[in-house]
């Protein structure tokens, strides 16, 4: 997790009319907007899938914490934090690295799928992923494990928010994680000269400190259907 430019962030995401949540305001933001000097929240992920509907492929995704739509800005640094609570994850890219969970998650639940070479290496102390298009790197992230938490610890649920097409989407997720480790800090990325790369490097994450990383040793999911959304 970054904390990035919260008008930048919203630049990037424009294309949802979903609003970001902001956890850390700036200063002059007007009813509605994004304040100035704001902090966003994106986060950049990989997960290997072992063992689901889907069949066991990779995926990379870059998401950012967003208000639930028709949410109004909340006002002052506790109805910021409160609102926290109620924030939902939009999936701006998500490669993949099989055709047919690309399939599914373009037509069941509209996520922004797309092919790609995605080579892990879980086995080391350090986890690594790298997206590459043609032999030509996109990104590469590599994380170091942290602290174990508690029983529990992670987010149960959550809704994912999506786009395709032009049609904005809320997707009900259900998870429970084990094995969770977390620590500031953390991530190093690596950025190449993909369009999602440049939007990620305009935001200042090829040069940023990870707010926080987190690493899974596993994770059981359960996605509701889909259902379209007005913001």
């Amino acid at each position: 997790m970054f904390t990035v430019p919260a008008a930048a962030a919203q630049a990037v995401i424009a294309y949802s009319g979903l609003e970001i949540a902001e956890p850390l305001a700036g200063r002059g933001g007007r009813s509605g907007s994004v304040g100035r000097g704001g902090r966003a929240i994106c986060s950049l992920a990989f997960v290997r899938y072992a063992d689901g509907d889907l069949g066991p492929y990779h995926e990379f995704a870059v998401a950012f914490l967003v208000r639930p739509p028709g949410t109004p800005p909340p006002s002052g640094r506790g109805g910021r934090l409160r609102a926290m609570r109620d924030v939902g994850a939009f999936i701006h890219w998500l490669p993949v690295n099989q055709e047919f969970t690309l399939e599914c998650g373009r037509s069941i639940w509209g996520f922004p799928k797309e092919l790609a070479d995605i080579p892990m290496d879980l086995a080391g102390r350090v986890k690594r992923c790298a997206v590459r298009f043609g032999g030509r790197t996109a990104v590469e992230v590599a994380v170091r494990p942290g602290a174990p938490m508690p029983g529990g610890a992670g987010a149960p649920k959550v809704d994912a928010y999506s786009c395709l097409d032009g049609v904005t989407r809320r997707t009900p997720w259900t998870l429970t994680p084990s094995d969770v480790r977390m620590r500031p800090g953390g991530a190093k990325v690596v950025l190449g000269d993909h369009p999602v790369a440049e939007e990620l490097r305009a935001l200042g994450l090829d040069r940023a400190r990870a707010l926080s990383s987190t690493t899974v040793g596993h994770l059981s999911m359960t996605f509701d259907p889909a259902e379209e959304v007005r913001p």
